[in-house]
């Protein structure tokens, strides 16, 4: 197949989607995941992978069975075989992000950045062409940046030269790595990511192409997204010699994988016995790679699951592994994202139970946390006397969670309230809690108040001085009170205590745009005054 063929079918779309739009909305009534559909209908398939989704129609000769059920599992979902030929081919992604995304909360797909329509380039042919007004200079002048680059730096790789790449890798030539390194572009993460999505979905080894990346960018062959790529390749393949080997450099190089490392796995398959088969395969050469691939493998797998939905396939590594409290926390995180809060309780009973109680306290954390988020104070309360009751010390997270959540609420008593029962168990604040007392009086436009503490934590907790003082001068800054900010950061001079630099500079400049020479000259002059030494804490 032709590069360029393929990137007219690789066809990108930014606007936001939903899988409720596309069940809903679709002409096909059996899209519905409540609905079971025979082989024999010949439907069209919507298939999701960990990289990217799409929907593809099978030919004649190619049934692809749709099944689904309206059960919890994770094989409720649908797949097929990835076919051979990207004929017909369409992807979807999203422009979205944030986890809050409509995709992501159903726990069905991944938002897939759209790169491929953002690529822009600007050929010297379109530039000679037309006019030769002052928007063709610029661009003449773009694209002499691009081709030569700054002070000797290679460009970045533009849509074609990426397009060139893929081609060059499919075709497996004998001068692959030479003509790779006469293109003379400076490769991101981003644009190798693309090469390997298309890689992996034709199913071509990038084995060649990764190691041209060690040899000519060591910095990027040390990556966790592009480790993890490679390691998807080998799967796609099923080539567990070469993922065997590969992880045993990366485990001496101490390299952690992520999810991207497993989008090769039939996640999504009607068939249960196929993917714990495929999983145990994976799992066993995890086992035996062992060190950090090992560990963070086995992590990764158990957070693609859970982000999938799919809590029982979580469960199913944890059984056939171990049962670990980080792993167990994962899951914690996962149902409060989902506001499944009486979830999560049963899995920390789960965790009780079986004694994985070293970290249960982060798996709390999560819960008071969403708990909070959702206004739910007498539930957040109840745990909290639940941690306290059953000897489990709530950390500082614990007590910094519900003083935001105080603040929140306008209530900066109680905040003291928590911030006192802190102190009295022993558990020492932490910089973002004195943050949140000093964000949370501004809110509130208790300036006083924000001083005070500042002030009077000053006296308890030196070490902290620096960051509340910085903080309190940018938040006045920002808001205008520039004089006041300026005050506040001689004062910390004054104290011996230097200020945050950047903070610094920013009232250094309002003052001088405001018209008060006189005041930067003077905030300059102390600033200059202070030892060369390192103060007792950064900013």
């Amino acid at each position: 197949m032709e590069i360029p063929s393929l990137y007219k079918k690789l066809r990108y779309f930014s606007n936001s989607c939903s899988v409720y739009s596309l069940f809903s909305h679709s002409p096909h009534p059996f899209l519905s995941p409540k609905t079971l559909v025979s082989p024999s209908s010949s439907p069209e398939i919507f298939f999701i992978s960990n990289h990217f989704h799409f929907h593809t129609k099978p030919t004649s000769s190619s049934l692809y069975p749709l099944i689904s059920s309206s059960g919890s599992s994770l094989f409720s979902a649908i797949t097929c075989p990835i076919p051979q030929s990207s004929q017909n081919l369409h992807f979807y992604s999203c422009n979205n992000n944030e986890y809050r995304h409509q995709f992501w909360n159903l726990g069905l797909v991944k938002p897939c950045v759209n790169r491929f329509t953002r690529w822009f380039s600007v050929s010297s042919k379109d530039v000679s062409s037309g006019s030769a007004g002052l928007s063709e200079m610029n661009s003449i002048k773009n694209v002499k940046f691009r081709k030569m680059g700054v002070d000797g730096i290679r460009p970045k790789p533009t849509r074609k030269q990426v397009s060139e790449i893929i081609g060059l890798v499919m075709r497996d030539e004998n001068d692959l790595e030479s003509k790779l390194d006469s293109m003379n572009v400076n490769l991101s993460i981003d644009s190798i990511t693309e090469v390997f999505w298309v890689l992996n979905f034709e199913r071509v080894s990038a084995l060649r192409f990764f190691n041209w990346i060690r040899g000519s960018r060591p910095d990027l062959y040390c990556n966790s997204d592009i480790c993890s790529l490679v390691i998807d390749n080998c799967g796609w393949l099923d080539d567990h010699k070469a993922m065997l080997c590969i992880l045993n450099e990366l485990r001496k190089r101490k390299i952690c994988l992520n999810k991207k490392a497993f989008g090769f796995l039939p996640v999504l398959v009607s068939n249960k016995e196929s993917i714990m088969h495929s999983v145990r395969r994976v799992v066993e050469v995890l086992k035996e790679v062992g060190g950090s691939c090992r560990n963070s493998g086995i992590y990764s797998l158990i957070e693609m699951f859970v982000s999938l939905g799919s809590f029982e396939m979580a469960e199913f590594v944890m059984e056939i592994t171990e049962r670990k409290a980080v792993y167990y926390n994962v899951l914690v995180r996962e149902k409060c994202r989902r506001c499944d809060f009486e979830g999560a309780r049963e899995v920390l009973d789960e965790m009780r139970l079986r004694g994985c109680c070293d970290r249960i306290v982060i798996g709390y954390n999560y819960l008071l946390s969403s708990l909070c988020k959702n206004d739910k104070t007498v539930e957040a309360s109840q745990v909290l006397e639940e941690i306290q009751v059953r000897d489990w010390l709530p950390d500082a997270l614990t007590f910094e969670i519900f003083i935001c959540y105080s603040f929140r609420l306008g209530k900066p008593d109680l905040a003291s309230q928590f911030l006192d029962r802190m102190v009295s168990n022993g558990v020492e604040p932490r910089h973002s809690t004195h943050a949140a007392f000093i964000k949370g009086y501004f809110s509130l436009l208790k300036y006083e108040e924000a001083y005070k503490y500042v002030v009077d934590s000053s006296v308890k907790l030196r070490f902290s001085s620096n960051l509340n003082y910085s903080l309190l001068a940018s938040l006045h800054q920002k808001k205008g009170n520039v004089v006041i900010a300026r005050n506040i950061l001689l004062e910390m001079i004054k104290k011996g205590l230097r200020p945050n630099f950047a903070v610094y500079m920013r009232v250094l400049r309002h003052l001088n745009n405001a018209g008060r020479e006189d005041l930067a000259r003077d905030l300059k002059s102390s600033f200059s005054s202070l030892s060369l030494q390192p103060s007792l804490e950064t900013g």
